[in-house]
């Protein structure tokens, strides 16, 4: 039986200097939790999914990953989470497939599955392409791919839609379908359907 797994955040707050994005953001997600965090352009959507990434720090309150009655320490929470973003990344002199091999070798994850996942995003065909050929779609479909790559407990979606058409639209709501029913979904967005993706919501304009 797989440990449960729990992400709790008790009075997230975050400051840039004296400014405050936001303040003492509070959930308890589980196994088929899934969660929109919306609120206007600079409320701290991104802001927020990073520091749930561990590549930011909150100013204040505490976040932490539990599998089973254990808490994960920082420096392997990676292990646990996949992240897209439109901040990601990528080296437009590699092909798809090297960008995945490169960039699981430096998180230390696996790359036995990327055959797979770029059969999963459409991408396989066009894995020894050159990245700079590829399309701001096609770019947006390998930063999936590498987020799923090692099957991770907890997906994180920073507006992932964005450039994609309707084929890499419906990509992303297969991926997004999976994740909510037995593992942990996030989603950063002000976009209905991708709102339409999680079953609650955190709304930064109201903490």
């Amino acid at each position: 039986m797989e440990a449960e797994i729990k992400l709790q955040a008790q009075n997230l707050t975050k400051k840039f200097d004296r400014k405050m994005i936001f303040e003492n953001v509070n959930f308890e997600l589980t196994r088929r939790s899934s969660v929109a965090i919306t609120g206007r352009n600079g409320s701290g959507k991104s802001t927020l999914i990073k520091i749930i990434a561990n590549l930011l720090s909150q100013s204040s309150g505490e976040l932490n990953l539990f599998s089973g009655d254990k808490k994960v320490r920082k420096e392997v929470v990676y292990l646990y989470i996949g992240f897209v973003s439109p901040y990601l990344n990528l080296y437009d002199e590699f092909t798809g497939a090297e960008n995945l091999k490169i960039a699981s070798g430096l998180r230390g994850i696996s790359n036995d599955n990327a055959d797979a996942v770029l059969k999963r995003v459409g991408l396989f065909e066009r894995r020894h392409d050159l990245l700079k050929i590829y399309s701001s779609g096609m770019k947006q479909r390998l930063k999936i791919a590498f987020a799923i790559l090692h099957n991770p407990e907890i997906l994180l979606l920073d507006e992932p839609t964005s450039n994609l058409d309707t084929e890499g639209v419906g990509v992303v709501d297969d991926i997004a379908g999976e994740y909510r029913k037995d593992r942990i979904l996030i989603i950063a967005t002000n976009d209905d359907h991708e709102k339409s993706l999680c079953d609650t919501e955190i709304n930064l304009d109201r903490t």
